[in-house]
């Protein structure tokens, strides 16, 4: 599911919301830890993500084997496999009340109830400040209301504890464009497509800013 908002912004925006609501409402329960099957006609990942380990087992290993399948998918529809799995591990929490937090401001960020989704997100991070996907979403939200401020100090956060979240790297991505930092804009997308190559739009964005930054080949 894809937010839209209208304004000059909106093909950004599209790609920012993308990111963040790539999984369903159930990928915030604790034990979530069901393979969302692939479709019938989808290519057979090396070494299918349906054999990793439960992610009490071993979390950051898991997320290694899915950063890697990541990158090897053989076509779209794989790697959309892949992602969906790394956004559900983001998204687990071992508590049930940020679960519930989480689950109410999701609601409210699709009702487009921006303030009180941040006070959602405001109590997850009190609660569970090692949580990476509420300063995630809270910096979206920020984004979303042009405080680009408080919007890069929670994806330093994001990136101090998980470096490859492409997400906030695309999200960094599109605050150094509207900022005018065109140099810094690339280099942001540049690092979240060599997380996940296969991010929608990014690689358009990246087409463009070489041109501006590096100019055009001769």
């Amino acid at each position: 599911m894809v937010l839209r908002f209208p304004g000059a912004r909106n093909c950004r925006i599209v790609v920012l919301a993308a990111v963040i609501t790539a999984v369903p409402l159930t990928a915030f329960a604790q034990n979530n830890t069901q393979v969302v099957p692939p479709p019938k006609a989808q290519k057979k990942l090396p070494e299918a993500p349906s054999k990793l380990p439960k992610v009490g087992a071993d979390r950051t290993r898991g997320l290694d084997f899915l950063f890697g399948a990541l990158k090897a998918a053989p076509d779209e529809a794989s790697a959309k496999h892949v992602e969906a799995r790394i956004w559900a591990l983001w998204l687990q929490t071992p508590s049930d009340t940020a679960a519930l937090l989480m689950l109410r401001a999701k609601a409210a960020m699709e009702a487009q109830k921006v303030d009180v989704a941040l006070k959602l997100l405001d109590a997850v991070i009190k609660l569970r400040p090692d949580y990476v996907e509420a300063w995630n979403r809270r910096a979206t939200l920020h984004y979303l209301k042009n405080d680009y401020t408080h919007s890069l100090e929670d994806i330093r956060q994001v990136l101090i504890r998980e470096p490859r979240h492409f997400g906030a790297l695309a999200g960094l991505g599109m605050i150094m464009q509207d900022l005018g930092d065109e140099r810094r804009a690339l280099e942001a997308f540049r690092k979240a497509l060599a997380v996940n190559p296969h991010l929608e739009k990014v690689p358009e964005l990246v087409k463009t800013l070489t041109e501006k930054v590096e100019g055009r080949d001769i």
